[in-house]
Order: structure tokens, then C-alpha cells, then sequence
């Protein structure tokens, strides 16, 4: 059965067409693209046959509000092929849409509303009196490449959000500029981490010391964790042959999201989406026995998929990223403990990057669908139980959870660790899946009890998922404010005037033997301007030397977003530093 559409989809996607209408009175010639339904409103995609910038917003939603006024109806005819054609001949992306649709053999649709006529699936208000008018807004202007793809044009996006009541729309504006202030993309440049350039390709972050600092601490972090909890961690390529994904059954899938093949000796390469067949080629270099298992192979793993470009969003979504990964390679009745530690590790990682469960994570169990054998790997039975063990250990653990049809892996049932970005949009973080399909595929085996040969099950899993995108997450958590051990910069020291300067050194070097991250302040800087550029850096602890510090020995300690000075022995700030970076505090 069809999704049931709801009365605010129904009002955002008629407001799309009403921003068309709005736009081609405005600019007459111009081409038109898609406008979707989006979380909290819509958007439309445009040829424009002039320039348009934020400043026309006015006047836009001026010209929308007098269209809502006018009470139009929408109603809806199918069109034939033909019929379709000559309708919208004189618009490009929709004859391009017209030919999509014929050749998957969808039934083409048109809905009316005044004089504007636009190829649409339905899903609109029964008449324009229904919207309130003053509960939506235009909020920005993107480029987009038609279909995502940057051989095709590039069209001018306009988003808007759209709600029932004014005030709803308030709401979400307030939160809309604080996040502006979160953004990732903007702290990232604001406190110099990464950058992107068009020189090296889009979605290939470049990051500085700073930011490099960042990852590095993450990167240990799960490595360390790991190793503790018994996973041997392994190096394997960034490439690999096209014929070892043919086999995992990845290249049908992924195809379309892969780098091209490089033939290279008469040989196919690509570079890879994944790491998990490079991992069981390590677990079939030598024979297995149930005595081993289970064996926990992980990876800070390089991967690389070609992202649409209008899906590439800072470290969010980029195409070349790390995946703290592992592969558990465990007998059938192990899977539920082995699914119980793993869970139990992402909760206690997410606890110590300081995100709490259902308000920054939570989990969403995502099912297959048996009839669809196309997309599924065909084991009714291996589907039932894979599911049956991830619902099991979800309730047990009494973790809150919902379900989702038709969202596994193709291979396999999977726990989803769902975060939602500082502009409110949910993505999936990270995965445990319950995988089946692969080592029948690549014929894994291990010899069990009784000396006969038998399949294991694989637990594909993330701990903290993709290093940018949880990067990403935590910048905007922080609003840049890291917690101590993950700070680029832990402390600033400043001293007061040029005599005090040896008395800074000597405390400079003490920290930095001492392993931590620490910067005098410029020659010559005032202590004011010292200050408010560590406090606009984000730097944890500001460290004022004077003639009082001198003279006992101690340092005056400026906590990040205290604002209070204390005189501390150095012995004691160094201990208590040490301890804070030692604990991830």
C-alpha cells in the first residue's frame, strides 16, 4: 500500500509548486527542475533565465502569499506519453523525467493550479486556502547539479521551510540560527581544521595540524579500546580487484557509488567502498577452528565512494573517509552474545565522546523484505533468525528502538545508530549488521566440535562509524568547544610582559614533556588580545604568568568559559591535567 501523505507534506509540496509559479513569474523563461517534500519543508530546482539571490526572498514569498490568497484548486489528470511530451516541450529536465518514467514503466501525472501545470506524482492540498500563509519562508539558495550528476547543469536550488502556525515557523527559525553558529563547516574554517578545494576535487577534505589532531586522538582512541576488548587490528589495501566485489555481490549494489575501474597489467582495480572482503581474505589464510572464534578483525579503514555532488555535505558526507571498522567472525549460537558486546561498546565509546543515548543516538532495527529477492539475498530461514537476534538483544539490553521495513543491507539485517545533525536532519552514523549472505558467498568456514566443516556468521560493526562524519557531529555537538583530550590546542600560555617570557618557556616545556598540547602567546601581543584569541580558538585553559606567578611558582589558570583566574602550583596543574587527558574527561 502506498504511504499515507500528511496534511504538512501536503502543504509543503503544494507550497514547492507555488514557488515555481512564484519564480516563472519572475523569470519567465526559466527551466524547471524537481521540488521534493524535505524534513521541515521543500525545495525547487531551477534553470534560471536571470541572477536571483537571498535579497529577492521578499518579493518572492510576497508573490506566493498573493497566490495562496487567490484560493487555487489542484487537480490532478494522467497523461499519456505523447500528451506528456508535447505539455511540457519547452522544459528540458522535465522531458528528461518524462523518458525516466516511460522507460521504468511509471504512470506519468499532472496536477493543475491556476495557470501553472507541473509533472507530478500528487500528494497537494485540495485548495491553496488550506496553507497559512504566513508559516512558511525561503532560507537559502543552493547550486545543484541536475540528477546529482556533475556532467549534467548546474541548477539554482531554492529552500524553504514550511509549518502549520507561525509559530512552529518561529521556532524553527531560532533554532536555524543557532545552528548556523554550530555548523561544522563553518567552525571547522572559523578555528582552521579542514578545508575543501576545487583544485583536489569536492569531497576530499584537506585537514590542517589542528584538525589532523582531532582525528589522530579519535583514531587512537578506538584503536586502544579495541585491542582492550580483544579485536586485532589489521592494515589491508585501499584497492582491490573488481572481481572480489563480484564475488560479495557488493559491484551489483555499489556500482554506481564506486570509482571508476582502473585497468592497470590487464587488470581491473577499483578503489573500495568497503573493507569487509578484504577482511575475510585474512580469516581464509589458513584454516579456522571454533576454538578461535570469535575472532574480531578491525580497521581504521580508508574508503572511498563517489557521493553525488549535491549530497556532499562538509565532513558529513564526503567520498573519500576512515570507518572505524571490524568484521566478528563467530559460530551461530555466539551472535547474540557477540551483538550484546558490540552494542554495549558503541555505548560506552558514545559515553565517553559525551553523547547520551536516545537525545544525540539512538537505535532503529532495520528489516528486510522476503518477497523482494531482487534486492535481499534469498535464506527466508537466515533472515527470520538474523532479525529474531538483533530484536532479542535489543530488548534484553531493554534499549529503546524502532523498526524499519526494507532498510537492511542486502546481505542482511542490521541495528542502526541513527544521529541527527545541528540542522536537525537524521542520518545513519554507524551499523551492527547480522550477515549470513557473505560467508556463504566467499565459502568461509571453520571446523566445529565435531571436526566437520561449518559457516560462520559475520557481525559487521562500527564503533564510532565514519572518523569525518563523527568528527562532524562533535564539532557541532561542542559548538567547537572540545572536550580537553580531543582539543588541537589544550592550553595557551600567556605571559604578562617580555621578563616574564623565560619563566612561560619553562612551563611550556614542562606541559609538553608532560605530552600535552600547549602554545605560548605572540611577542609583543597585549594579554587582552592573547586572551580573546585563545577564547575565540577554543582553547580549554588559558595560563596567565606574571610577577605573582614567579615569585610562587604557580601559574594563574583561565578555565574555557569560566572566565576565573586561580593561582595553581604547577606540579598540581600538571597533575590534574594529566589525569583529565589520561580519563577522556
Amino acid at each position: 500500500m502506498p504511504k499515507e501523505v500528511s496534511q504538512i507534506e501536503k502543504t509543503r509540496h503544494s507550497l514547492a509548486h507555488i514557488l515555481a509559479m512564484a519564480v516563472l513569474r519572475k523569470y519567465p523563461k526559466t527551466k524547471l527542475g524537481i521540488g521534493p517534500v524535505i524534513e521541515n519543508g521543500f525545495y525547487y530546482d531551477f534553470k534560471l533565465s536571470g541572477s536571483l539571490n537571498e535579497t529577492d526572498f521578499p518579493e518572492i514569498e510576497k508573490t506566493m502569499r498573493e497566490l495562496v490568497a487567490q484560493n487555487l484548486k489542484f487537480s490532478g489528470r494522467k497523461l499519456t506519453p505523447a500528451t506528456a511530451k508535447k505539455l511540457f516541450k519547452d522544459q528540458p529536465f522535465k522531458l528528461d523525467l518524462i523518458k525516466q518514467y516511460v522507460k521504468e514503466k511509471k504512470q506519468l501525472t499532472a496536477y493543475t493550479s491556476g495557470d501553472f501545470t507541473d509533472l507530478c506524482r500528487g500528494g497537494h492540498v485540495k485548495n491553496t486556502s488550506e496553507i497559512n500563509a504566513e508559516a512558511f519562508k525561503l532560507t537559502k539558495v543552493a547550486g545543484a547539479y541536475w540528477r546529482g550528476s556533475e556532467k549534467n547543469p548546474m541548477l539554482t536550488r531554492i529552500y524553504a521551510v514550511a509549518f502549520e502556525t507561525r509559530k512552529e515557523l518561529d521556532d524553527h527559525l531560532v533554532i536555524l540560527e543557532g545552528a548556523k553558529k554550530r555548523d561544522h563547516r563553518k567552525l571547522g574554517k572559523d578555528l582552521d581544521l579542514f578545508i575543501f578545494a576545487d583544485e583536489v576535487g569536492p569531497g576530499l577534505p584537506l585537514y590542517t595540524e589542528k584538525g589532523a589532531t582531532i582525528r589522530r586522538e579519535l583514531e587512537r582512541y578506538v584503536i586502544d579500546e579495541e585491542i582492550k576488548r580483544g579485536y586485532r587490528h589489521v592494515y589491508t589495501p585501499d584497492l582491490a580487484r573488481v572481481r572480489l566485489y563480484e564475488i560479495s555481490g557488493h559491484y551489483p549494489f555499489y556500482k554506481d557509488s564506486m570509482y571508476p575501474v582502473m585497468e592497470v597489467d590487464e587488470d581491473k582495480l577499483v578503489l573500495r567502498p568497503m573493507s569487509c572482503p578484504h577482511h575475510f581474505m585474512l580469516y581464509k589464510s589458513r584454516p579456522r577452528s571454533y576454538r578461535e572464534l570469535p575472532l574480531k578483525i578491525a580497521e581504521v579503514a580508508k574508503l572511498y565512494r563517489y557521493e553525488k555532488s549535491g549530497e556532499l555535505t562538509g565532513l558529513m558526507r564526503v567520498r573519500s573517509f576512515c570507518l572505524a571498522d571490524s568484521h566478528i567472525f563467530c559460530t551461530r549460537e555466539r551472535a547474540h552474545e557477540t551483538i550484546r558486546e558490540v552494542l554495549e561498546l558503541i555505548n560506552d565509546m558514545a559515553s565517553v565522546l559525551g553523547l547520551q543515548k536516545e537525545k544525540d543516538y539512538w537505535f532503529r532495527l532495520s528489516l528486510g523484505d522476503r518477497k523482494n529477492k531482487r534486492k535481499y539475498f534469498d535464506a527466508p530461514k537466515d533472515w527470520e533468525r538474523g532479525e529474531k537476534t538483533l530484536r532479542h538483544v535489543l530488548a534484553e539490553m531493554q534499549e529503546p528502538f524502532i523498526e524499519a521495513k526494507d532498510e537492511a543491507a542486502f546481505y542482511g539485517p542490521k541495528i542502526d545508530v541513527q544521529m541527527k545533525n545541528v540542522l536537525g536532519k537524521e542520518d545513519t552514523a554507524f551499523t551492527v549488521q547480522y550477515d549470513f549472505c557473505l560467508p556463504f558467498r566467499f565459502s568461509l568456514e571453520y571446523i566445529n566440535e565435531r571436526g566437520r566443516k561449518e559457516q560462520p556468521v559475520v557481525i559487521h560493526r562500527s564503533s564510532i562509524g565514519a572518523i569525518e562524519r563523527t568528527m562532524a557531529l562533535l564539532i557541532e555537538r561542542y559548538a567547537g568547544a572540545l572536550p580537553l583530550w580531543l582539543s588541537p590546542v589544550q592550553m595557551f600560555i600567556v605571559p604578562v610582559g617580555a621578563a616574564h617570557r623565560p619563566y612561560a618557556r619553562e612551563i611550556l616545556g614542562a606541559l609538553k614533556n608532560s605530552g600535552a598540547r600547549v602554545e605560548l602567546s605572540p611577542e609583543h601581543e597585549t594579554v587582552g588580545k592573547a586572551i580573546r584569541e585563545g577564547e575565540m580558538q577554543k582553547i580549554p585553559y588559558i595560563l596567565v604568568v606574571g610577577d605573582k606567578e614567579i615569585a610562587a611558582k604557580t601559574i594563574s589558570v583561565r578555565a574555557r568559559g569560566k572566565g576565573v583566574l586561580e593561582s595553581t602550583p604547577v606540579d598540581q596543574f600538571l597533575k590534574k591535567i594529566a589525569n583529565e587527558i589520561k580519563h577522556r574527561k
